[in-house]
């Protein structure tokens, strides 16, 4: 199939498993045209199937905001004429979906009148957030309700989309993914993690996009109670609007040289296989990919019960599950857990258990293709 993905592409989770979707995609014959404002962030192999697009947004003085929106549309349409596109698969409603709308309705009035049926794909604050706002939520169901196939990342995500977006459309539950190949506790981690915690320490991670959502300084606070019984690092992994509270908290507790703020960084498998435990407390998770990605390297999962979250972690099993903002309960599962050497490692390997069993990108990737096949089926 020649399929075009559009996404965000900073850091995020939504980004992220776009970019990586099209990447297993590429690899399994399918032609990949990417259609954003910048290249996706990880989007850093080179591969004959996957094809870059930009959108070139004009800035005119009679705009204060540029219309991104419109010139998505523009080239989704072009890009799709160009290259006799199969189907567009858009991440984050929106303005996505409604681009993707936009760009069918333009192909099908030309006059030979190009098929180009859209898959958009739920992520989470697209609902949970912004789609909720007043000033966006009757296009954002307008747009659901036009794509030719919706999926959600999670059990929660759809429920709580259908519920509150009294949306007709049947939402397919395809969860996130990760390529277990490549997220793995691999040989060169032992040396690497003495780089980070040379004398032995335990190390802690937390990887995100820094915003108010994920609660950066929730980590700090579960850090300074683990670090007062043993000695530990923690890894901060991600950027974005509270990384500065998160580190003038560290300088007032007085461990901010044990805590290392990394910024955005490639390669993060090689990062989250070196800790023992990764923070989330995050308000609200649809689904958790972060942890996930930890999971599949080992990595126990200490994070918040709401959302999807629950679908992914089995308590007490393949990590902790707590509620926002109980800072003392998450400490005491870390300090519990890593002053337990065989529970630890007992853990460790039901969460990559749990990451094989059921999140690995051989199982889910194909699920993606079937849904293709079946939207386009259902819309010739």
């Amino acid at each position: 199939m020649k399929i075009g993905i559009t996404c965000y592409p900073t850091y995020g989770g939504s980004g992220v498993v776009a970019t990586e979707l099209g990447l297993e995609l590429a690899h399994r014959g399918h032609e990949i045209h990417f259609i954003s404002y910048a290249q996706p962030i990880r989007l850093t192999e080179l591969h004959p199937n996957i094809h870059y697009h930009e959108v070139d947004v004009s800035r005119y003085p009679l705009f204060d905001f540029p219309p991104y929106d419109l010139a998505l549309a523009t080239r989704m349409a072009e890009v799709s004429e160009l290259y006799a596109l199969d189907i567009l698969h858009v991440h984050y409603a929106i303005p996505h979906s409604v681009s993707a709308l936009l760009a069918r309705q333009m192909l099908a009035a030309k006059p030979r009148g190009q098929r180009l049926p859209f898959v958009t794909t739920l992520h989470g604050t697209d609902i949970t957030l912004v789609g909720l706002d007043r000033s966006y939520l009757p296009i954002t169901r307008f747009s659901i309700e036009q794509s030719n196939g919706v999926t959600a990342i999670s059990n929660y995500l759809r429920e709580r989309t259908l519920r509150e977006f009294d949306v007709k459309n049947h939402i397919e539950v395809i969860y996130n993914f990760v390529n277990c190949d490549l997220y793995c506790r691999d040989a060169g981690a032992a040396e690497r993690r003495l780089e980070y915690a040379p004398n032995g320490e335990r190390v802690l991670v937390h990887l995100s996009n820094f915003r108010p959502v994920k609660r950066v300084t929730d980590v700090v606070e579960i850090f300074d109670r683990v670090r007062k019984k043993m000695p530990a690092k923690l890894l901060m992994i991600g950027d974005g609007p509270d990384r500065s509270r998160a580190e003038w908290l560290a300088v007032q507790k007085g461990i901010h040289d044990d805590v290392l703020f990394l910024g955005k960084q490639d390669k993060i498998s090689e990062k989250l296989a070196v800790a023992d435990v990764i923070l989330m407390p995050s308000e609200l998770e649809s689904f958790g990919l972060a942890a996930l990605e930890a999971m599949a390297c080992k990595v126990v999962p200490i994070a918040t019960r709401g959302g999807g979250v629950p679908e992914l972690i089995e308590h007490g099993i393949s990590g902790y599950l707590a509620d926002v903002g109980d800072v003392d309960a998450m400490a005491g599962y870390a300090i519990g857990l890593l002053n337990d050497e065989s529970r630890l490692q007992t853990m460790a390997k039901a969460s990559r258990t749990m990451a094989q069993s059921k999140f690995c990108s051989s199982k889910i990737v194909p699920q993606y293709e079937e849904f293709y096949r079946r939207t386009l089926e259902r819309s010739s």
